[in-house]
């Protein structure tokens, strides 16, 4: 089973990376993608790094991590990018595969405004991690929805943006490829 991660990772950050490896390890995933988003209907980021150079961003922190990968398939689609044209493309292009989707707290607070919610739960399952504003209680949950008990990190991609844009220290929040990627480019500035 592979799980879905989608987001803007603008950047990634270790917290990105250590609830991935949460995700393996407690649901028994054998891996999981990180699909880049162009354009997340329900966000408008004037912020956001180009497509390319987030994707490759992924890539650089996923070097040392056999069992993570990053994904472009949402560069291919219509925008703005809606998770359930994205799991019909993968369900389609990888027809021996299973896919999971992995969304946190806030995103299954919101789940029933997705672009065909109904159909998502109906052919995937889906495994929720809840976050420090969006608790979850799990026995609320469809059968084939799962709360994951994570270690909640105190890490967002808004924070370290704005550490970079005034200048403060954000090195132990990015795996260090990455942050060599930032302060060489001078990106976020």
């Amino acid at each position: 089973m592979i799980g879905i991660y989608g987001g803007s990772f603008n950047p990634i950050h270790n917290g990105h990376i250590a609830l991935a490896r949460q995700f393996l390890q407690t649901v028994g995933l054998d891996e999981v993608w990180f699909v880049v988003s162009p354009q997340n209907p329900f966000k408008v980021n004037d912020s956001l790094l180009d497509d390319d150079k987030r994707l490759q961003l992924v890539q650089q922190a996923l070097q040392d991590e056999p069992q993570m990968s990053a994904c472009d398939v949402e560069f291919h689609l219509p925008k703005p990018s809606y998770m359930w044209n994205t799991l019909q493309q993968l369900s389609a292009t990888h027809p021996d595969k299973e896919f999971m989707l992995l969304i946190g707290g806030d995103n299954w607070t919101s789940f029933s405004r997705w672009y065909h919610a109904n159909d998502i739960l109906d052919h995937y399952p889906i495994a929720v991690y809840p976050r420090r504003d969006d608790p979850i209680d799990a026995s609320t949950l469809p059968p084939n929805v799962q709360c994951l008990h994570a270690d909640l990190l105190d890490i967002s991609s808004t924070d370290i943006r704005q550490r970079i844009a005034t200048g403060q220290p954000f090195r132990h929040l990015v795996p260090p490829r990455v942050y060599r990627t930032i302060i060489k480019e001078k990106l976020y500035l």
